[in-house]
């Protein structure tokens, strides 16, 4: 077991072709594209990869890089700035180029030391303690070098108990991204029809142009077959303009003293701040990091903000979107948009994520920019008539609370790996007690 096993340098495991240990490429700005392979760095890396408006590194320069391209197996580590992510190359994960942020460990000899295994033992105190134990030894940003990396060590256990742990704690972790995976599927397919219906106006233009909308006839019908001048420019015939504080309750938030340990000590209230959402893999926000006392509750003017309520991070930076799924109070980062008028949470998100150009365009700031609830009320935003709100509901409120429960799930499933995981690696228990433990996984 590993907690029997003696700890192996990793110096050790390159000099005999069981590992590689290597960094990204220093690319210059010149050398990157908007085509080709994704060109990764840390912000990247956030449960999982995240590839969205990534810079890239063209097809035909890919020899300068050698062989700092993805392959199926590499465990990846942040180890300059934000150090302390990783992720798991899949076979499924698309190709991308290493920037100097990140190092990847490459097993060579897989009869050796399982892939999969070297992920999870990442996550262990082992290698925490060695990492962070370097991470600050500069003045400016924390930064683990290779030639630290290189000197680490390894408690590796007999190779069909890496297999039997790595198969364990991957069908947790297959669960969750598939989870993941199905969220972003329903979460595209929402912002389709928001942007189908309340941007490009597509059933109002087929039927001006004598085409059919391909909607159902009862949702065919309630579209216009013309358009009218507005302040927004062409809008469909009947549709309104107004702005967005009057059709919901704009509220901010404050941070009562985090001096004052009568606030937070015990604290019960989730209070979100731009950081919480920062790390959503979907726009709902379960809970926070941080919790306040009733005391420090009373020192936040908005209160208890009600379930359904959409976030919308103001600054650093602006563009964070969620709907509460608990009760929350929120920070002075935060503008909270109650919806409690003709216009449903659902159509609030999608109007502010597909409106995020002209918001950021109302933010002013020297060291950073910020949208000010002053700013932010006056927005416009299309007022469709409510039988047209409510089609869009009912397509589009399903597909959220599946999300919902998709990630009530993805908690509940981590829940779990993160308690075998620690004590898989350091043999404090057996391969077969896992059974009771998971017991009950969805």
């Amino acid at each position: 077991m590993a907690g029997d096993a003696a700890p192996t340098p990793t110096a050790e495991l390159i000099d005999s072709g069981v590992l590689a240990i290597n960094d990204g490429y220093r690319a210059k700005n010149s050398e990157l594209s908007s085509r080709g392979l994704p060109f990764a760095r840390a912000q990247n890396i956030n449960n999982g990869f995240h590839f969205e408006g990534v810079d890239c590194f063209p097809l035909e320069d890919l020899g300068k890089v050698g062989i700092k391209i993805s392959e199926p197996g590499d465990v990846v580590f942040t180890s300059k700035g934000t150090v302390g992510r990783f992720a798991f190359v899949g076979h499924d994960t698309p190709r991308f180029v290493y920037a100097p942020q990140l190092c990847f460990w490459r097993v060579l000899n897989r009869d050796r030391l399982h892939p999969r295994w070297l992920y999870y033992w990442m996550h262990s105190r082992e290698f925490f303690v060695q990492f962070s134990g370097v991470a600050s030894q500069t003045d400016m940003a924390a930064y683990v070098s290779l030639r630290d990396q290189r000197c680490m060590h390894i408690t590796i256990p007999p190779i069909k108990e890496q297999e039997a742990i790595a198969c364990i704690l991957g069908a947790l972790d297959d669960k969750i991204e598939l989870n993941r995976r199905m969220n972003e599927t329903l979460e595209a397919m929402a912002r389709v029809i928001f942007k189908s219906w309340f941007v490009d106006f597509d059933p109002v233009r087929a039927k001006a142009e004598g085409r059919a909308p391909g909607l159902p006839k009862k949702i065919a019908d309630l579209f216009p077959n013309s358009f009218q001048e507005s302040e927004l420019g062409e809008i469909p015939q009947g549709w309104g303009v107004r702005p967005i504080g009057d059709l919901v309750q704009v509220l901010g938030g404050a941070t009562p003293s985090t001096k004052e340990p009568a606030y937070w000590d015990r604290g019960v209230h989730p209070f979100c701040t731009p950081k919480d959402m920062s790390s959503l893999t979907s726009p709902v926000l379960l809970d926070a990091e941080r919790h306040l006392t009733d005391e420090g509750l009373a020192k936040v003017s908005s209160g208890h903000l009600p379930v359904g309520t959409v976030l919308l991070s103001s600054r650093a930076p602006i563009g964070y979107l969620a709907i509460i799924e608990t009760p929350v109070s929120v920070n002075q980062g935060i503008i909270a948009m109650v919806c409690k008028g003709e216009l449903s949470n659902l159509y609030v998100l999608h109007w502010a994520h597909a409106n995020m150009e002209r918001i950021i365009a109302n933010a002013n700031g020297s060291t950073f920019l910020e949208i000010s609830k002053q700013n932010f009320r006056p927005i416009k935003a299309v007022v469709p008539p409510r039988p047209v709100l409510e089609q869009f509901l009912g397509m589009v409120a399903p597909c959220h609370q599946r999300v919902v429960s998709n990630l009530r799930q993805v908690g509940s499933l981590a829940a779990i790996r993160d308690t075998l995981l620690p004590r898989l690696l350091c043999g404090q228990i057996r391969i077969k007690d896992t059974e009771s433990l998971s017991e009950g996984v969805p």
